[in-house]
């Protein structure tokens, strides 16, 4: 039995099936598979709703290869062109202007410039060492110093304080973690960037972001896959080993059972479980799809084409996708309609505080708040949306904070026997390809105590 159809729980289904296991059923609580990879339609777009991308992995991420590899993404050697982000990949709205790239490098005063040579400098030293890799349990030191401080304090001791590296940072930490670098372990924020090269190809993505590798792991896989069901209580069946496994429908028994859920879930679900209060910290994201009529207008004397990724700079949210970018009607001339996914990570809020928000605030509000946003680069953004679609991701990522890869609960197996924990945040790390290792190593480790 797998519980959770997100990219841990597919991954674990696709190991299971590829080594010839067919004895499994995969469990999904919400009426779709997929998890944060989760997509939307309609008449003019795919959409993702929250993750979209994947970065081109390297060498050493031999399983996401495999993946796409299967997939026909990446063929003798080569990644297919039409799934590499096309051009322009990232823009800038900062100072009244649209600029190419993230980096405000076009503001940067000479200390500014001094601060950005220095970090890369320091973050290629440190993706030399070998330390940051991806999966990170390739290459990660159990108790490494940087893990005892913030991101925030590693760059006061580095010497870097330029306003603008500061803004950068903390928008990668909030990106990729929902936290700002004061919160986040100096490990996790020097892993953002450490852990890839820095002139690599992509991202890889689709009009419905990660919704598109779901798609396709379910036409293999979804006959394993049944949806709207919850699992509600996962019990021993004494003597034996066996696990009873009860939905709202349907009482299954299993020899053992992969948790592909978040962790803190389990103790809810699982028996035996129960006294272990997960202490992870979950950051909550709210996400919206804008349907655009049309283009709006942009501030700034400076012509700027839309890229896929733009961003707002000192914005609390993290800025929009443009779904339609990599649709290959963009070849074409422009279309007039297009969708827009925005994000935000409400990391300058306490988790809780952010989820109280989440529950509280109406569909009203939120609409308000993106467009009031967007509107400080869009002046008629109010007159080309007619549909905002909203998303409350109440416990959307791990949080790596300070400590994170010593943390006991993190490391150690604290399940009893037959009982696979799965879920990305066993990395800490919320990203395709730790939720895909995370589910593959617990259908290994599944198979083995199946064969004992």
């Amino acid at each position: 039995m797998i519980i959770g159809a997100g990219i841990a729980g597919l991954s674990a289904a696709w190991e299971l099936d590829r080594r010839g296991m067919r004895d499994f059923v995969v469990l999904e609580l919400d009426r779709q598979a997929g998890g944060n990879a989760r997509s939307g339609e309609n008449d003019i777009s795919s959409y993702p709703w929250a993750a979209h991308y994947v970065p081109v992995p390297g060498t050493r991420a031999t399983l996401v290869r495999e993946l796409f590899e299967e997939l026909g993404v990446l063929q003798n050697g080569v990644w297919d062109e039409r799934q590499l982000c096309f051009s322009p990949q990232e823009r800038l709205y900062l100072h009244g202007e649209w600029r190419p790239g993230i980096e405000p490098d076009f503001a940067l005063d000479r200390r500014g410039r001094d601060d950005f040579r220095r970090f890369d400098e320091r973050i290629a030293e440190l993706r030399h060492s070998g330390e940051f890799t991806i999966p990170m349990e390739r290459g990660v030191r159990r108790d490494s110093p940087l893990d005892r401080i913030s991101m925030r304090e590693w760059l006061t001791a580095q010497r870097l304080s330029s306003p603008e590296l500061l803004w950068y940072v903390d928008y990668a930490c909030r990106d990729d973690y929902g936290a700002l670098a004061s919160e986040t372990s100096a490990w996790a924020g020097v892993h953002y960037f450490a852990s890839r090269q820095h002139d690599e190809l992509g991202p890889l993505t689709w009009p419905e972001g990660n919704g598109w590798i779901v798609k396709r792991l379910l036409t293999k896989l979804g006959a394993y896959v049944s949806t709207n069901a919850p699992a509600l209580r996962v019990e021993r069946i004494h003597p034996s080993m066996k696990w009873r496994v009860l939905t709202p429908d349907s009482v299954y028994v299993a020899d053992t059972v992969i948790f592909a859920a978040p962790s803190f879930v389990a103790s809810y679900v699982v028996e035996g479980m129960e006294s272990r209060r997960s202490h992870f910290v979950y950051s909550p994201w709210l996400t919206a799809n804008l349907t655009l009529e049309r283009w709006p207008e942009e501030r700034g004397r400076l012509r700027s084409e839309p890229a896929w990724d733009n961003v707002i700079y000192d914005s609390p949210a993290l800025g929009y996708v443009v779904a339609t970018h990599q649709s290959l009607r963009s070849w074409a001339p422009r279309p007039e309609r297009t969708v827009w996914t925005f994000y935000w990570s409400l990391a300058e809020l306490s988790p809780s505080d952010a989820r109280l928000m989440l529950r509280a605030k109406s569909w009203a509000y939120w609409r308000d708040r993106i467009l009031d946003d967007l509107e400080r680069a869009h002046p008629d953004i109010r007159d080309c949306v007619s549909r905002i679609d909203v998303m409350r991701h109440g416990h959307a990522m791990i949080r790596p904070t300070v400590g994170f890869l010593t943390d006991p609960e993190r490391r150690e197996n604290w399940t009893p026997r037959g009982i696979e924990l799965a879920n990305s945040d066993r990395s800490g790390l919320s990203l395709f390809e730790e939720a895909q290792y995370q589910g593959v190593s617990a259908a290994r480790r599944a198979l083995r105590t199946l064969s004992s």
